[in-house]
């Protein structure tokens, strides 16, 4: 089975849980995963530091729904916008768990399967670099970390993807879910995992 196959398998047969809270915004990422030469990677962008919401922070491409969208065609579009990748409905592999964040949106993470991408052409306004980070990459011995702090009774999560990217929840939540649901199948949720203090504001 090529891995394609056996995360729409996975994702399919997996009973994800939806947020339903007052108060939160709905919001969409695009996880997005291309099989160009090579291990399969994923997409991950570092903002730009001007951004007014969490500017230099490690990301997936996403934003807010927008009325009348779905989650799968919101991150479709945050895509498109943020790095010129269109990608048909088709591509959609599945959903994970709904994140709820600190800073008051419940994310939903779109998968996607790009397979084989041209040369992206990120958007300076929000991206100041992207990176195709291999899938393989999430399975070192030390990810995820969880840390313990006196804010909160819940476990800070941190997945390490190579020298200088340390990643913080909700995308190192988001990759965590994706390794352990969409790659090898395995149920694990990871709405409880908290985000750091920084990350705590409200939108």
């Amino acid at each position: 089975m090529s891995l394609e196959a056996q995360m729409r398998a996975n994702l399919g047969a997996f009973p994800r849980e939806e947020t339903i809270a007052d108060g939160l915004w709905p919001a969409a990422v695009a996880v997005t995963v291309v099989a160009d030469d090579g291990d399969p990677a994923f997409l991950l962008t570092r903002r730009t530091a001007g951004l007014r919401a969490h500017p230099g922070q490690w990301a997936l491409p996403g934003g807010r729904v927008d009325a009348g969208e779905s989650a799968p065609d919101a991150a479709r579009r945050e895509l498109t916008e943020e790095l010129g990748l269109r990608l048909p409905p088709s591509t959609v592999v599945g959903l994970l768990d709904d994140y709820p964040t600190r800073s008051g949106f419940s994310i939903t993470p779109v998968v996607l399967w790009a397979g084989r991408i041209g040369k992206l052409q990120p958007n300076p306004a929000e991206v100041a670099s992207v990176h195709r980070i291999p899938l393989s990459a999430l399975d070192v011995a030390d990810a995820p970390r969880l840390l313990t702090i006196p804010e909160s009774d819940r476990p800070v999560i941190q997945m390490p993807l190579g020298p200088g990217r340390l990643i913080h929840a909700p995308t190192a939540a988001i990759l965590y879910q994706l390794r352990e649901v969409a790659v090898h199948g395995r149920w694990t949720r990871v709405h409880h995992f908290e985000q750091p203090t920084w990350a705590w504001g409200r939108r």
